[in-house]
This record gives C-alpha cells, structure tokens and sequence, in this order.
C-alpha cells in the first residue's frame, strides 16, 4: 500500500472514532413490550420540553415507519418501545449535553374522537388528561350525548365496558389507535320533554271530554 493510500485509510479512521455515538434504545424491550403496556405507535407524538433551550423543544412525530427524529439526536426507531424505559433512555442522552437543563419527556397517543361531540376527528391526547380532558378538545359533548358512557372502537370492534369522564387516560384501556365514541342519549330521554307535555295535554282533553 501507497503512503499516500496509508494516510488516507488512517484518516477516514479518525473520522469515524471522532463520530458521536447515536442513542442506543434498550435492546430488551425493541418488539417486544410487557403484557399490557401500551407501546409507541405511528401517530403518536413525543413531546420535549427543556428548559431555557427552545431549539430542542417541540412535538415530534413517529412516522408509518416507527422512526422519529429528535433533536441532535437524529432518527431513531422508537417502534413498538414501551414509553416508560423509552423517556429514561431519552433523558439520559439530553442529560449529556444538557447538564443544567430541566428535560420533560412526554407521550401523546393518537385517537380518533367521534360521535355526540362537537368537533368529531383525531388528536393526540395526553396520559394525564381524564377522558373528559380529551373529549373537551372536540369540542365537548353534543346534549344529546352521554359523556359517562363513553366507548372504546379498536379495529372496529367495539370493547366491552364503558369509560366515565373523570377517568385518567393513562388508567383507561385506551391505546393509541383506539375510537373514542360518545353515544347519543335514548330517544325518550332526549324527548322527555315533549313526552310529558303530549301526554298532559292528552290527559287534558280526555278530561274535559268525559266531563
């Protein structure tokens, strides 16, 4: 080998060792997240907020691949990552280079919100917002609605049991992906009204009648 050839080879080398290393995500829990837990999904949003550091803060997608790209961390396959080991493996890259900065890692899961709401269509909803939180982003419930008695679509079969407003998303069954739909109350008790005054009245005529 030239000299000339040396030098270049010896070269590209230090280039390559001065190259800073990508996050590395736990091998463990890639594909293979623990019974129950919900995993990252495409949709869904990691949100970062640091402190003081604008340029390292916002909302970032996970594309149809599973892949988001993260400030000075580049793109990462975060497909199918269990959210909890996922935020300390994050914190802990940013810490590096951000030593005096708080970080705040948080995971938006992407709904669809329909039925007896105002503002029916999908939104990333927080883990920390109650059910209630979220249907308020549509706009809140029609009156004709039943906000205790919420629903949950997966792959469009309807789940067994209902969810009440004040329940916590992260405490609910919901995943992302999932339909949050709000059902319309009965015709009699969205008619009650009306009900009671027809049969008033009829009670009404049947007495002056049989007068």
């Amino acid at each position: 080998m030239s000299r000339l050839a040396l030098l270049a080879c010896l070269g590209l080398g230090s280039v390559l060792w001065a190259r800073p290393a990508r996050a590395q995500l736990p091998a463990a829990t890639a594909n293979h997240p623990p019974e129950g837990v919900d995993p990252l999904r495409p949709g869904d949003v990691i949100r970062l907020r640091v402190w003081r550091e604008p340029d390292f803060s916002g909302d970032f997608s996970v594309d149809e691949s599973g892949v988001v790209v993260l400030p000075r961390l580049g793109a990462l396959n975060v497909g199918r990552e269990v959210p909890e080991s996922l935020k300390a493996t994050l914190t802990s890259e940013y810490r590096t280079f951000l030593t005096h900065s708080s970080i705040e890692v948080v995971f938006l899961k992407r709904v669809q919100i329909t039925g007896a709401v105002q503002k029916p269509g999908l939104y990333h909803v927080d883990p920390l917002m109650t059910i209630g939180d979220a249907l308020a982003m549509a706009g809140g419930v029609l009156s004709t609605g039943r906000e205790d008695k919420v629903e949950i679509i997966r792959e469009g079969d309807k789940l067994p049991g209902r969810l009440s407003g004040r329940m916590l998303i992260s405490q609910s069954p919901v995943r992302s992906g999932d339909q949050l739909y709000v059902p319309q109350r009965s015709w009699l008790s969205r008619n009650l009204a009306i009900v009671v005054a027809g049969i008033s009245a009829a009670a009404t005529v049947a007495y002056v009648v049989n007068r």
